[in-house]
């Protein structure tokens, strides 16, 4: 075993030479699978280290039994106002950009969408939102409940703006970045500003095309619910900065089969050279390593206090719930 790790780091760092000597750009050449996916993303450029020795690395696997209730945590608060952007596949995965200030809607010039509350100190400022999936139904989401994935998820960035003066900025600074996480479960009828989204993916279809998305409701992307869990992370991406202060709410979105057979037949690469399908972008769950991960979700609160929500009664991530017969 030690001595096929031995070759395989070696395989490595020929790569690595030769990228750097054709000037292959980084960004180009990871993937989300073979020598090129997230086992070896830490070890071929040395700047993304953190994603192989990081001690605070996301996605991570939420275990309900082990969440910590913390009474202090506030409501999460989103903008409501509506935003335009470029969706784009990246050959990596769907992104949505939000337009900066010069950025023209229906109302005239943009208002940014702030992020606040729940475990944040400061206010941040919406910037993209990252689609994860999977080519079957299993698989997709890139954080995890008890084990149990769900077939896709949306996660929702903002950078500190209070702290720093853009995302780039922000992704290697403390509490630089927020991440809010929806996890998609098959459903019948989707959610109309997911729709939004997923109407343009014709358009979207090989990697590097774009398409402008007029007036999005990130709020409206969220599901009906005040509860969550949180937690100090990473970016689930290179380089895999540490500052990622992560929010997932306790209950999913739903998605169709429509939905999903649209994302499914996006491809990496160009109409020439379309590449494998962009599906299973997601990383696999890291290790915790003693990581608290609170929620505003009171476990011990008993079932005869009618007036207070129960675990019991409100919790919508339990493993068993979700599985398939």
């Amino acid at each position: 075993m030690e001595l096929l790790q031995l070759l395989c780091y070696t395989c490595l760092l020929l790569l690595s030479k030769m990228l750097v000597l054709q000037a292959v750009s980084w960004e180009e050449w990871w993937t989300y699978d073979g020598i090129s996916g997230p086992a070896f993303w830490g070890l071929i450029n040395p700047e993304w280290s953190l994603c192989n020795k990081g001690r605070r690395q996301s996605p991570v696997n939420l275990e309900p039994q082990r969440l910590l209730f913390d009474p202090n945590l506030r409501q999460v608060h989103i903008d409501k106002h509506r935003i335009s952007g470029i969706i784009s596949n990246t050959g990596h995965s769907v992104i949505f950009t939000a337009g900066n200030e010069t950025v023209a809607n229906y109302d005239g010039m943009q208002t940014p969408v702030n992020i606040s509350g729940g475990p944040l100190s400061y206010r941040y400022r919406f910037h993209e939102i990252h689609v994860h999936y999977g080519l079957n139904d299993q698989f997709g989401s890139e954080h995890s409940v008890d084990g149990y994935t769900f077939p896709a998820e949306i996660q929702i960035f903002g950078y500190n703006s209070q702290l720093y003066a853009n995302f780039s900025d922000a992704l290697n600074r403390a509490q630089g970045i927020v991440g809010v996480s929806i996890l998609l479960q098959l459903g019948d009828l989707s959610n109309p500003e997911l729709r939004m989204l997923t109407d343009q993916l014709e358009r979207i279809r090989y990697g590097g095309d774009e398409v402008f998305v007029k007036r999005l409701s990130i709020r409206g992307l969220l599901p009906d619910t005040d509860h969550y869990m949180t937690y100090d992370g990473s970016t689930t991406a290179p380089a895999c900065h540490e500052t990622v202060t992560w929010v997932i709410l306790n209950k999913p979105i739903y998605i169709t089969k429509q939905q999903l057979h649209a994302l499914r037949r996006l491809m990496q690469g160009s109409p020439d050279h379309p590449k494998a399908p962009l599906g299973n972008n997601y990383r696999p769950p890291q290790p915790l390593l003693h990581r608290p991960i609170r929620t505003n979700i009171d476990f011990k609160t008993t079932k005869t206090k009618a007036a207070c929500p129960t675990m019991y009664r409100e919790v919508y991530y339990k493993a068993t719930s979700w599985k398939q017969n």
